[in-house]
């Protein structure tokens, strides 16, 4: 009998079951049995998995004609005999020592089931998983979902290593449709006496690039949706009998996400739309309490509203008004001594309409530059996708903030009346938006010596206040968007550096410079910069450019000539994009790392085959070159 017994449903993943199996195959746990269930696959994925049962006698193949991963997996349990048990999705892989890691951790504790943490694997890069990353932050052994309740998003099978006869016990089983692992995962944790959390990485949870490869991707579709109800209606009545403390945090999720794509499924079903479906939606929305259904946004309460009574005409029209940005309800007052504010709108009851909570700053610049030494902007400031034409006497305040002391240069105090303008966002197109404009001044001289010798980093920040609404952030905006980033101004020896983060904030950062790009450009399909060094030092440098998602490095060679630099980088021959956006630090290397400031305000676009990278600059002034 192995230890453990690692069951492997696949159908069509001929690109990445072979993977799947090597990383399985290479766990420092070797004593465990390996049974894959082709689920009727039409590639040639079964062949993969002959090629490694040659090499490796751990490795089982079953053969079934396509009937759903839930059949798969229960084919996988009838012919599993380890001690322990642990799925595996064929598309994904396992880190070397999980099983090991959760394997010892449940006999080390004699918990029922051991779980652990979750990266996204896109491509080659791995980031952590949103729905893990809160519930696995710290290690807890012999624990309880009951005591832990942040588990309530752990609803995947396959971070798990689970004891056979803990399962048995239970008598799990998978019901034979799509979304089949939630309501399983759920059971163990609730019916589990205890249960351990590793705070380390056990699984790679795959994101695909092919379009509706996978049962997520093919959301919107009728059967897909019936199995994603029938698996959140049986999740929703497990808790409410065996743990109804737990079930307000499921109903949380289950708003936001499930019925986020069942409403907009039905929405684009319209009147064709199956009655049984909207019976099954009807019926989970019925049990939702109100604190659940206040957790989710305006426009997304309006249109569950609208599906629960079954209007579906209505839910099509306001379905396609928050999609293209014209959901703009006005926004209003209510209470004297606990003031709370309302999104009005006529198809939805006011007990249902507070968006108190989802009130928040949105601010942008839309024009920033020096004039006479002096850092001169305007900006934007909305409030949500609300009209505020209610806020009437509303005040908006500008200031700088040191990030590290908290210390704050005010920059404008000032009554503002809200205007409609058209807003352009990222892919191109223009939204409405009801905002409050305003306009600052940041003259260099404001600052103390003392906080010139910090060399910080400051903040751009708005304050609104309007009939008690007091609401603060930062002004930031999309990083591809205008306005350009104003170049460098030096001011009593210290370089005061207009800069944004990587996700549009904006700021100020007070530095010195060793080396200054005075000249940066693209020559045809290259970047070509030069500058000057303060010291070149002993050493030959080189350009290191590394890669901020996953610390990636590449190498190009710098020309010296006396204290000045030229260096040239072919964009083809950087390496690919992993994910949405790569951004990538320039860094002169020369025995230790210089940044160099980048004192133009050009910010060069460039597609060099099919690729589109953008000339920038980072949080402190150096040079940072973006792919999106």
């Amino acid at each position: 009998m192995p230890v453990l017994s690692v069951i492997v449903p696949f159908h069509n993943v001929e690109k990445y079951i072979g993977p799947c199996l090597d990383s399985i195959a290479a766990q420092t746990l070797d004593d465990l049995e390996v049974i894959c269930v082709d689920d009727g696959s039409d590639d040639d994925g079964p062949d993969v998995v002959r090629a490694r049962q040659a090499g490796d006698r751990r490795i089982d193949l079953v053969t079934q004609a396509n009937r759903g991963v839930g059949h798969a997996r229960n084919i996988g349990l009838a012919r599993a005999t380890g001690r322990y048990l642990a799925f595996v999705d064929g598309d994904d892989t396992v880190p070397r020592e999980a099983f090991e890691r959760l394997v010892a951790s449940l006999e080390n504790t004699g918990s029922d089931l051991a779980c652990g943490n979750v990266m996204r694997l896109y491509r080659n890069l791995l980031v952590p998983s949103w729905a893990h990353r809160e519930a696995f932050a710290k290690p807890l052994g012999r624990t309880h979902i009951t005591r832990h309740p942040l588990l309530i998003r752990d609803r995947m099978l396959w971070n798990k290593v689970y004891r056979r006869s803990f399962w048995d016990r239970l008598g799990l089983r998978f019901p034979e449709r799509m979304y089949e692992d939630q309501p399983v995962a759920m059971a163990a944790h609730v019916g589990a006496r205890s249960v351990d959390v590793l705070a380390r990485v056990v699984y790679h949870w795959r994101q695909r690039d092919e379009a509706g490869a996978s049962i997520t991707q093919r959301s919107l579709e009728a059967g897909n949706l019936r199995d994603r109800l029938l698996s959140v209606l049986e999740t929703a009545g497990l808790l409410a009998r065996h743990a109804p403390r737990l079930k307000p945090a499921f109903d949380r999720d289950t708003m936001d996400i499930d019925m986020g794509v069942a409403a907009e499924a039905v929405a684009v079903m319209g009147a064709s739309a199956d009655p049984a479906l909207i019976d099954l939606i009807v019926r989970y929305l019925d049990g939702v309490s109100r604190e659940a259904w206040q957790s989710v946004p305006f426009a997304h309460r309006l249109q569950l509203h609208l599906l629960r009574r079954r209007r579906l005409a209505e839910l099509s029209e306001v379905h396609a008004q928050a999609r293209d940005g014209r959901l703009r309800p006005p926004v209003s007052p209510a209470g004297v001594l606990r003031r709370r504010w309302h999104g009005r709108h006529p198809w939805l009851p006011g007990n249902l309409s507070d968006v108190s909570e989802e009130l928040s700053p949105a601010a942008r610049l839309v024009a920033l530059d020096w004039r006479d030494g002096v850092l001169v902007g305007e900006g934007r400031l909305g409030v949500g996708s609300f009209d505020v034409g209610a806020l009437r006497g509303a005040r908006v305040r500008v200031r700088l903030e040191e990030r590290r002391t908290g210390e704050s240069v005010e920059l404008s105090d000032q009554e503002s009346a809200p205007v409609w303008e058209s807003v352009e966002e990222q892919d191109g197109t223009t939204l409405p938006q009801h905002v409050f404009p305003f306009s600052f001044a940041f003259d260099p001289a404001a600052l103390a010596p003392a906080q010139l010798a910090r060399r910080g980093l400051w903040d751009l920040r708005v304050r609104l206040r309007a009939r008690g609404l007091r609401l603060d952030g930062k002004v930031a905006g999309p990083r591809w968007l205008p306005p350009e980033i104003p170049a460098p101004h030096r001011a009593s020896g210290v370089w005061v550096v207009p800069v944004r983060s990587v996700r549009g904030s904006w700021g100020l950062r007070l530095r010195k410079a060793e080396a200054i790009i005075g000249e940066c450009r693209v020559d045809g399909g290259d970047l070509v910069f030069s500058g000057r060094m303060a010291d070149v030092g002993d050493g030959e440098p080189v350009l290191r450019l590394r890669r901020r998602n996953d610390g990636e490095e590449m190498y190009f060679p710098v020309a010296l000539a006396g204290q000045d630099f030229h260096a040239r980088v072919p964009l083809a021959d950087i390496d690919e994009s992993v994910g949405h956006e790569s951004w990538w630090e320039v860094v002169i290397d020369q025995g230790r790392a210089l940044r160099p400031l980048v004192r133009t305000r050009q910010r060069p676009v460039a597609t060099v085959a099919d690729r589109r990278f953008l000339v920038d600059r980072g949080e402190d002034g150096c040079l940072l070159l973006a792919e999106r």
